[in-house]
C-alpha cells in the first residue's frame, strides 16, 4: 500500500511540558484511523503537528519521499493536500457558503473560477448542502457549518482529510449528520485520520483505532481487536470507563 505520510520519533514540548513523546506512526492510502484517549493525551497535538499547525520539537514527518521538516515547502499546499476539519468549523463568516469552498481552489491551488465553483457544487451536493450555496455561515446550524467545512477540505482534492474532534462542538441532534457524512467519505475510499471521542465511529468505520495516553501511543490495531482484546492495562482502564464494559483489568 502507498504511505500517505510516515512519522518517525515526533516529539512535541510546549516549554518544560512534553506532550508528544517519540511518536512514530504511518498512514496508508485508503486507510480510515481513529485516534482516542483522554483529553491531555495529546491525540490533537499530534494532529496539528502532521498539519504543521503546531511545529513539531523533534523528528520526522516524510510526506511523498521527503522530510518536511527539513525541506522547505510551500505550507498553503502542503496543508491543502492533509485538510483539516477542525471543532469550530473555521469558516469565513464574510464569504457565502459556495465562496467558501471556492477561495482556496482559486488562491492556493491556482484555479479558474468557474472550475473551482463546479468542484464545490460536486461536494456541497455530496454533503446535502448544495441548497444553501448562498447563505453565510451565521445563517446555518452547526451541523450543517461541518458540512460545510468538510465540502470545503475535500474541495482541495486532498490526499487526505485530518478531523480534528469534528463531532465535539455540536448538539447531540447534529452529531449523527456528520458522522454519516463521514462514514459515506470513508466507504468512498478516502484516506481519513480521525480524532474523535465517538467511540462507536471508532469501531464501526475505522480499520485502525490508535489509543493515546501521556503523550505516547500505547495500542494500535484494528478495531475488533482494540475494543474486544486489549492487551495493555491503560486501554482496558480508558474503554471500561468510556464504553462501561467489563473489561478486566
Amino acid at each position: 500500500m502507498e504511505k500517505i505520510i510516515d512519522i518517525r520519533h515526533l516529539s512535541k514540548s510546549f516549554g518544560d511540558h512534553e506532550v508528544l513523546k517519540d511518536i512514530d506512526f504511518s498512514v496508508e492510502k485508503g486507510e480510515v484511523i481513529s485516534i482516542i484517549g483522554s483529553s491531555g493525551s495529546g491525540k490533537s497535538t499530534l494532529l496539528r503537528c502532521v498539519n504543521l499547525l503546531e511545529t513539531p520539537s523533534g523528528g520526522e514527518i516524510i510526506y511523498k519521499g521527503q522530510n518536511i521538516l527539513t525541506t522547505p515547502i510551500n505550507i498553503a499546499s502542503y496543508r491543502a493536500k492533509l485538510g483539516m476539519v477542525f471543532q469550530q468549523f473555521n469558516l469565513f463568516n464574510n464569504l457565502d457558503v459556495l465562496s467558501n469552498c471556492v477561495v482556496g481552489q482559486v488562491q492556493v491551488l491556482k484555479l479558474p473560477k468557474d472550475e473551482a465553483e463546479k468542484t464545490a457544487l460536486n461536494y456541497l451536493n455530496l454533503v446535502g448542502m448544495s441548497q444553501f450555496i448562498n447563505a453565510k455561515p451565521a445563517q446555518l446550524s452547526g451541523g450543517q457549518k461541518q458540512r460545510v467545512a468538510i465540502a470545503r477540505a475535500l474541495s482541495m482534492q486532498p490526499d487526505a482529510l485530518l478531523f480534528d474532534e469534528p463531532t465535539s462542538a455540536l448538539d447531540p441532534e447534529m452529531v449523527g449528520e456528520v458522522l454519516k457524512i463521514m462514514k459515506k467519505l470513508a466507504d468512498s475510499g478516502l484516506t481519513m485520520l480521525v480524532v474523535t471521542h465517538e467511540m462507536n465511529f471508532a469501531r464501526d468505520v475505522s480499520t485502525r483505532v490508535v489509543f493515546m495516553d501521556g503523550g505516547v501511543i500505547v495500542e494500535q490495531d484494528v478495531p475488533e481487536v482494540l475494543f474486544n482484546n486489549p492487551k495493555h492495562e491503560r486501554t482496558k482502564e480508558f474503554l471500561k470507563r468510556t464504553l462501561k464494559e467489563n473489561y478486566s483489568v
